[in-house]
């Protein structure tokens, strides 16, 4: 059986690109294929060292470092790829990926990491974000977005399974496509993030300095604790405004090595979160490490941190995206953080493991060429052990069809 797998974009190795990662680890002999192919040889060995097959848009002006001004050309590049040779076309989309053209006889399913989010639900705070509330380019913008979502709803047709990566992106890849789904959580490696039950008197934030990750909301939180230590590794845009905001009790490390936030993952007192995320690794990634999480209780967190109500609790969420309810739950998790024990954290983590990915995964997949093949009469696409044709859930029951009326 011919496999083609397709990406968005090879830019940096993030989320995305490690569920890529896992679907490659599954499937070493597809073709790979992407709007544009810009990643380092440090990041392309998780990868396996594998190329993509890229579109018009690799060649066009300034591709690497400005790849989001050409949005509006993005469905028809992603049009041009030629899949009629695969048997099995498998989309890794948060973008455009899954709008490549597949005819009848082909099977494809897509790992959905989110609808888009700046054309759906998000529109308006990513608009606000990038200043584009009033005048010409904001008009501009919004047109742009408008006809992304018709497009974007529209190829929602061609694809015959959606697999979605939390019960929080199946809600919205329901609203936006009216579809049902099936959620399989992306892999986490938790084998690198191993446990250190003793802790350190300061809390730690991760993340890149982009806007919705909200890091100079959480220095200024705590520079109103200046009791408090905080940690924070990463950089970006919004470095400069957390500066400004930052007080001697706030240390602002900037990029680190992976060794580097390893030892600081392990030993914070709790790990500081602050996004809406459409799953969150970080967080996991944490607990792993047997660090209790506070974080904002919106999107996939929900799913992945167990509140301090829990029965075996991993950390402690916050209702508003605000210094005044973030502090509030940091008192209340140095009241109640006793409460919260590593190995809690860790068996937590454990549930998102990358081996945990890889076999949801196949076993959705095979389960589904078989139920095709048999459908359309043939004899079966790919040589598969016997297996009654299952719902995932019972295989593997992390995996979980979203059902709705």
């Amino acid at each position: 059986m011919k496999i083609a797998i397709i990406h968005d974009w090879l830019v940096t190795y993030a989320g995305a690109e490690r569920v890529l990662a896992g679907l490659l680890d599954v499937w070493p002999e597809a073709d790979l294929y992407s709007v544009i192919d810009f990643l380092s040889d440090e990041d392309r060995a998780n990868l396996g060292g594998k190329r993509a097959t890229t579109t018009f848009i690799q060649q066009l002006p300034k591709a690497k470092t400005h790849y989001q001004k050409y949005l509006p050309l993005m469905p028809l590049a992603i049009e041009q790829l030629d899949m009629s040779g695969y048997d099995l076309v498998i989309s890794s989309s948060h973008a455009v990926a899954k709008g490549v053209l597949t005819g009848p006889n082909q099977l494809h399913i897509s790992y959905v990491h989110s609808p888009i989010r700046y054309a759906w639900d998000l529109q308006h705070q990513y608009l606000h974000e990038a200043s584009l509330d009033h005048g010409f380019k904001a008009k501009l913008a919004r047109m742009l977005l408008h006809y992304m979502r018709m497009w974007d709803q529209r190829t929602a047709s061609g694809v015959d399974d959606f697999v979605a990566n939390s019960h929080f992106i199946g809600r919205r890849i329901n609203k936006s496509y009216r579809r049902e789904s099936t959620v399989i959580y992306p892999p986490v490696d938790t084998r690198q993030f191993t446990l250190h039950a003793a802790k350190e008197d300061y809390y730690l934030t991760a993340s890149r300095m982009v806007p919705y990750k909200r890091i100079p909301m959480i220095v200024e939180a705590f520079s109103r604790m200046p009791d408090k230590k905080l940690v924070v590794i990463g950089s970006g845009p919004e470095m400069e405004k957390a500066k400004e905001l930052a007080t001697p009790n706030v240390t602002l490390m900037g990029y680190q090595s992976f060794a580097v936030l390893l030892h600081h993952m392990q030993r914070a007192r709790a790990f500081v979160f602050a996004a809406e995320e459409d799953f969150g690794i970080a967080p996991i990634e944490a607990q792993a490490c047997g660090t209790p999480v506070i974080a904002y209780g919106r999107g996939g967190v929900l799913e992945t941190v167990r509140g301090i109500d829990h029965s075996e609790p991993t950390g402690v969420f916050y209702t508003e995206q605000t210094p005044e309810s973030l502090i509030a739950a940091v008192e209340r998790f140095e009241v109640q953080a006793h409460q919260i024990l590593p190995e809690t954290c860790r068996t937590s983590a454990e549930r998102f493991s990358t081996e945990r990915f890889r076999q949801e995964i196949k076993a959705f997949v095979d389960t589904r060429v078989r139920e095709v093949s048999l459908l359309q009469g043939q004899d079966a696409l790919l040589e598969l052990p016997t297996i009654t044709p299952l719902n995932v859930a019972q295989v593997y029951p992390t995996a979980v069809p979203m059902k709705h009326a």
